[in-house]
């Protein structure tokens, strides 16, 4: 038998990876069953908008503990819970896929730690910026309901390890932009199609921004380098 031969074809994901996913997975066939009343009796049918109601981020919260001066713990965690329900399968089916896919391929170069920082660190700077737009823009801001903007710091970091190879032989930088380039192009013929382009996208390209920002100093010797950089000045 030849070496290697009884290796599987395809890489197993790290398990930081599945424990990203497998919640999204898990909640969704929940809510298959809850819709197929094969579970939650009567009551089943609703239990996924019983979880967007206890999951969802809505912007005027953060505002609310501004006004009082104080935090109320007892709602805080919404920041780090609304990536992981959706508002429908297909929903979650995309967010699932970006999820799998691009965290193999950080997890190639990121430790698990780090792809935990990028995942909620985006999540976390998403939500707060979209408050912020909330406060300043006169339009109705819905709650944040779901994974794109971790997902989008995801593209952020996969952008920023483009960015550096390219750096590195010589090539355009400006090419590892592509990738957030077409998911904007296609979210927004998407939402001018269907008519629910939102206030979401603030949410994503804030995403893509803090995972490409993350990555600084989430990467392997990202630290020292930022240093480094920062003495040449």
């Amino acid at each position: 038998m030849r070496h290697g031969f009884e290796e599987s074809p395809i890489n197993p994901l790290p398990v930081v990876v599945w424990a990203l996913a497998l919640p999204i997975i898990a909640s969704e066939i929940v809510f298959a069953l809850g819709g197929a009343g094969m579970i939650g009796g009567a009551q089943g049918i609703g239990l996924r908008q019983q979880a967007l109601q206890l999951a969802a981020y809505p912007p005027e919260m953060a505002l609310v503990f501004w006004q009082r001066g104080e935090v109320l713990w007892g709602q805080a965690y919404r920041v780090l819970t609304y990536p992981f329900v959706h508002y429908g399968f297909t929903h979650a089916a995309f967010v699932t896929v970006f999820i799998l896919a691009l965290g193999k391929v950080l997890s190639e170069v990121f430790s698990a730690r780090a792809l935990l920082g990028l995942f909620f660190g985006s999540a976390v700077i998403a939500a707060l910026v979209y408050t912020a737009f909330s406060a300043l823009i006169p339009v109705r801001f819905n709650p944040l309901v779901g994974g794109y903007p971790p997902v989008y710091g995801f593209v952020g970091a996969f952008t920023f390890l483009l960015w550096t190879r390219l750096g590195q032989t010589g090539g355009s930088r400006m090419r590892a932009f592509s990738l957030i380039g077409m998911l904007l192009a296609f979210q927004l013929v998407f939402g001018l199609i269907f008519g629910n382009a939102g206030t979401s996208w603030i949410a994503e390209v804030t995403g893509f921004v803090a995972g490409f920002g993350l990555s600084f100093f989430l990467v392997p010797g990202g630290p020292a380098r930022v240093r480094r950089a920062l003495r040449q000045r």
